[in-house]
């Protein structure tokens, strides 16, 4: 298994840290080249998202990526990359990826003094950490995506298909289960070479 991270912008380096603590093979995405490199799942950090989304443009990297989201490549996209993923972006017309089927809310709980740190439910799962950094939340979502954790009547992160999103940052905990949760997405795919993947519980 080797998972792609965006690394453009952005905390990429928190989510690459915590998959090699799970010992899973990992990668940088830089720049186009970078796409050669055959991957089973992608990661869309947090940062600022119309910082990434220029980017991606410029590296020429938006179509190709969204074309492999499209195709079917599981994804998972915290904070910016929830609105990378979002097929709507409240007060704009401008999309990037449009995989997921909700519209998302940039900067909803107000800029950096509105960050904060609490603890909810993730749908099967249990209560786990959430670090909120200038982050977005979910106001609608379509009838097939499935709402993982709600904080204060916000959808903070959910899932449709192969694609998780998530509001909150859990690459800035200790707590692995949000990462292994989406390996298991992996995992069920079957382009997935069914091998023994140690993932320890932190």
């Amino acid at each position: 298994m080797r998972i792609g991270v965006l690394a453009l912008q952005g905390g990429f380096i928190e989510h690459i840290r915590m998959l090699r603590s799970l010992q899973v093979d990992t990668f940088e995405i830089r720049k186009k080249e970078d796409l050669q490199t055959a991957m089973d799942g992608l990661i869309l950090p947090g940062g600022e998202s119309t910082v990434i989304g220029k980017l991606l443009k410029e590296l020429d990297l938006l179509e190709p990526l969204k074309e492999q989201i499209q195709n079917g490549l599981p994804t998972f996209g915290t904070c910016a990359g929830m609105i990378l993923l979002a097929r709507k972006i409240t007060g704009t017309d401008t999309t990037y990826f449009g995989a997921l089927d909700i519209e998302v809310r940039r900067n909803a709980y107000g800029r950096q003094s509105g960050s904060f740190f609490t603890e909810a439910p993730f749908k099967g799962i249990g209560a786990i950490p959430m670090t909120f950094i200038r982050a977005p939340y979910i106001e609608q979502a379509a009838p097939e995506v499935e709402i993982l954790s709600e904080v204060a009547n916000h959808i903070v992160a959910a899932r449709q298909g192969n694609i998780l999103a998530t509001s909150y940052h859990p690459e800035l905990t200790t707590d692995s289960r949000v990462h292994r949760y989406f390996i298991e997405l992996l995992l069920k795919d079957s382009l997935i070479p069914a091998e023994p993947v140690f993932i320890p519980i932190i």
